[in-house]
């Protein structure tokens, strides 16, 4: 048949020629306007959109990898509109297809090795404890759907370190990983400054479009402080929650900081300073006072191992944030905060001693992931690591402080003792301290380990994966000259 239509498309006569070709065309507009009538000119657009990033995805890890990176910073709540039990993410749709890309390089042969290091040893039996507590907690209370589903996320998410591992193990490959990084967590910046600048009316719009995929819409989905409209608006972008979305600019302008002070930067300077403003102005607009601190440690860590020229952009930030006029409410915020007297902060304090209560009860192993046995008590305070001894118990969170521990512990040797270059070294300083950041930001937030954020479990676990990899690969190469 294929043979037929080609032999007359190019007919020796030119009149059959024309006219097949002619036909060829009408039916293929006839074929691209039922599709458009059928579907409407938006969700036709979106399907085509999907349909080439789903074929370019199965094709190569790194197409995966990319399209899992842009939905985790733009479009982490999106969802597919129909269920199977449960409504599909797309979240969930490119993390499957990550690691099915990934695993059948295995099964295909094409790869062979498998890259564990010491930190991998405890981010696996991190996983298996997860997985028990899991399961003691489907013992106490029957699981939904959407319990279930969450549960997987988080442990897709946790798995990513294996994968960030095994991919990134050349020196272009662990540059072009940070840089779309970089460049992903610029644009979710750039996404939530619109969102707060543009008039109110039209941020709304965009929120009621974004609705059609499973985002919260209308005036309902804005924030402010304390929920009062009467105080600054809050940016959210598309992370719905303003301390998500601070968390994801602390993980962002961490990683990006080394290469304004670097001799070997990944990304142009110029580039580099101007998105690191779109970080900071955006983590800035989310008056989140966790991301704040989570940032402002990650600074002084980098200004404090190897970067002293950081201190100098820390300083300007921290003058511009008590001095300037606009920063006024921001500072307020800050303070009422740090002394205890707004509603939040309380709120806060509550929920610690709650979450005591709890681990008290269910000391070891922990609930589970399915919530509280004990109708009087409840899982959900805003501290990871009160929020993973819940869940898990002491011994999870012992083992996440020794993964943390043996982590931090890698890439400190790595730097210090194989002297890496200077792009190597703005990587691996880069994802520990982004790290760092967000773990001090966790002692006043639960995003890293809440089922309602697989997103952010996800760049955690990812960030970790890509310091241990860029690690390895400085202890390679250091291995590699000393046998020449």
């Amino acid at each position: 048949m294929f043979r037929q239509i080609e032999y007359q498309l190019g007919n020796p006569n030119k009149i059959i020629a024309g006219i097949s070709r002619g036909a060829l065309l009408l039916i293929a507009a006839l074929t691209v306007g039922a599709y458009i009538g059928f579907l409407g000119p938006l969700y036709a657009f979106l399907l085509a959109i999907v349909v080439t990033a789903a074929v370019a995805m199965l094709r190569s890890i790194w197409w995966s990898m990319l399209g899992t990176i842009i939905v985790i910073y733009w479009l982490p709540f999106a969802t597919l509109p129909f269920k199977i039990g449960f409504t599909p993410t797309f979240l969930d749709i490119t993390l499957l297809v990550l690691f099915f890309v990934w695993l059948l390089g295995y099964v295909l042969r094409r790869e062979e090795r498998f890259i564990a290091t010491p930190v991998g040893g405890f981010v696996g039996l991190f996983m298996a404890l997860s997985l028990l507590s899991f399961v003691i907690g489907v013992t106490k209370m029957h699981p939904t759907a959407n319990a279930m589903r969450h549960y997987l996320e988080l442990l897709l998410s946790i798995a990513i370190f294996f994968l960030a591992l095994n991919v990134g193990r050349k020196r272009h490959d662990l540059i072009r990983l940070t840089q779309w990084l970089i460049w992903a967590g610029g644009g979710a910046a750039t996404i939530a400054i619109i969102f707060y600048f543009q008039p109110m009316a039209w941020t709304v719009k965009a929120l009621d479009a974004l609705a059609r995929v499973g985002y919260p819409g209308g005036m309902g989905a804005l924030r402010w402080i304390e929920d009062n409209p009467q105080n600054p608006m809050r940016a959210i972008g598309t992370a719905v929650d303003p301390n998500v979305l601070g968390g994801m600019m602390v993980f962002a302008a961490a990683l990006l900081a080394p290469q304004l002070a670097s001799r070997a930067p990944i990304i142009r300077r110029r580039w580099a300073l101007a998105l690191l403003l779109l970080d900071l102005v955006a983590l800035y607009l989310t008056y989140s006072r966790s991301a704040l601190l989570g940032v402002a440690a990650a600074f002084t860590l980098l200004a404090l191992l190897r970067y002293r020229r950081l201190l100098l952009y820390l300083g300007s930030g921290s003058a511009a944030l008590l001095l300037l006029p606009p920063a006024q409410k921001y500072v307020a915020h800050l303070l009422a905060g740090l002394h205890g007297q707004d509603r939040a902060t309380k709120m806060r304090f509550g929920e610690y001693k709650d979450a005591l209560i709890l681990i008290r009860h269910y000391p070891w192993l922990g609930v589970g992931f399915t919530g509280s046995p004990d109708i009087e008590l409840y899982v959900g305070v805003s501290n990871v690591y009160l929020l993973i001894a819940e869940e898990m118990g002491f011994i999870g969170l012992a083992v996440f402080l020794l993964t943390i521990l043996v982590f931090t512990i890698y890439l400190l040797r790595a730097w210090y003792l194989y002297k890496p270059d200077a792009a190597l070294e703005s990587l691996i300083l880069g994802y520990g301290a982004a790290v760092a950041g967000v773990l001090v930001s966790g002692m006043f937030d639960h995003y890293l380990f809440n089922l309602v954020y697989p997103h952010m479990a996800a760049i955690f676990w990812l960030y970790v994966g890509a310091g241990t990899a860029v690690a390895y690969q400085i202890r390679h190469n250091f291995r590699q000259d000393n046998t020449k």
